[in-house]
Formats: structure tokens, sequence, C-alpha cells
């Protein structure tokens, strides 16, 4: 297999610090490529129409995009061990999710800062962003804490994988002080060999 990635993307990140916990790396050759909402940069737009990292090519199959796409299918190869079945499946995928929209929303604050002029930014945008992971971290310290104490799964590498990214791109947000019990687990967490394996540079 093939991932064409980012070192930086945390979408990427996600794929690769499950490949770890999977035991999947020495099954997937990297090669990098990048891109952004103006411009697909290097991502083989053969591969995935939309211009985004992470793409996984397959030699027994067409182009896999999206992370949750390719989180599924290499959790399949493992064994089916990240995914959870029955009622447990459905916290997982919701937990996946909400990550995701946290990473969506930080990055469009990104995006806004660095992609537009700085005469038609807008504030708005970037607090209404901001809100969106605000609240998400509000509800995962109230009603997530004795989930995220469970088995590892992929939701789990989702929050870890979305979490260190707001501190890498936004730390100066301070979200800890708003939920310390969420802050320990994160801690625990970003200190498991996978992630200080795919932590990005600078």
């Amino acid at each position: 297999m093939t991932l064409y990635h980012s070192p930086t993307s945390p979408y990427v990140r996600k794929v690769m610090v499950l490949a770890h916990e999977a035991g999947l790396l020495d099954r997937i050759a990297l090669v990098p490529a990048s891109g952004t909402p103006l411009d697909s940069g290097t991502v083989p737009l053969a591969a995935n129409p939309l211009g985004k990292v992470p793409v996984l090519t397959r030699p027994d199959g067409g182009a896999l995009y999206d992370s949750r796409v390719i989180c599924r299918y290499l959790d399949a190869l493992a064994g089916d061990r990240f995914y959870p079945q029955g009622a447990r499946q459905w916290d997982c995928i919701t937990l996946e999710a909400t990550a995701d929209g946290m990473l969506d929303a930080a990055l469009e604050m990104m995006y806004e800062s660095r992609l537009r002029a700085e005469q038609i930014r807008s504030a708005e945008i970037v607090e209404g962003q901001w809100s969106k992971i605000s609240r998400s971290i509000a509800v995962l310290e109230d009603r997530w804490m004795a989930y995220l104490a469970g088995p590892l799964c992929m939701g789990q590498m989702a929050l870890g994988c979305a979490l260190a990214y707001i501190d890498f791109r936004l730390g100066a947000r301070d979200w800890r002080n708003a939920a310390p019990v969420l802050a320990a687990w994160q801690g625990g967490f970003a200190a498991r060999d996978s992630m200080t394996a795919t932590t990005p540079p600078g």
C-alpha cells in the first residue's frame, strides 16, 4: 500500500497512529504530498479528485481517501480491533466524528488567517469555528470521560490527534483550563508510542 501523506496533517496522523497501533507500518510506503483549498499542490488528483491527503492506494484495488475510510480499511486488515462491535461501536464512531469536526473547525481557523488576505479576514468566522471546538471540549469533559477510560478504539485515537493539533496550532487558546480531566487524559494518551512516533515537525 502507498499512503500519500503530509507529516503536519492531523488527518494523516490519525491514519499513522492507527497503523502503529495495528502493526501495519511495514505494509505501507509513504509518499509526501500536500495541498490547500486554494491549490491541490502535490496531491495525486487521479487518486483523490478532492485534492486532499491522506490518500491510500491499494495493490488490489482503487484508491481510498478521507481518513475515516482509510482507518476503517486498515482496521479491517488488522482484524477489526479498533472499531468495537455492539453498542460501543456507536460511541466510537460518534467520538471519531466529533474529533474530526474539531479538526475541521481548527483548520478553518488556520485557513482564515493564512490563506485570506488580511483585509478580508473575518474574526467572526474564526470565533464561530472556535465555539465548535470549545463546545465539543465541554461535552467531552462532562459526558465522555468514562468512555475514554475504556479500551483503546479509533475514536480515542482521533480525539488524541485532534487535541494535539489544537495544541500545535492554537495553543494560545489554552483549552485545558476549562477541561482539566480531559487534559489529564490527553497527557496520558500523548505519551503512547504511536503518538510520540507521529509528532509533527516544528
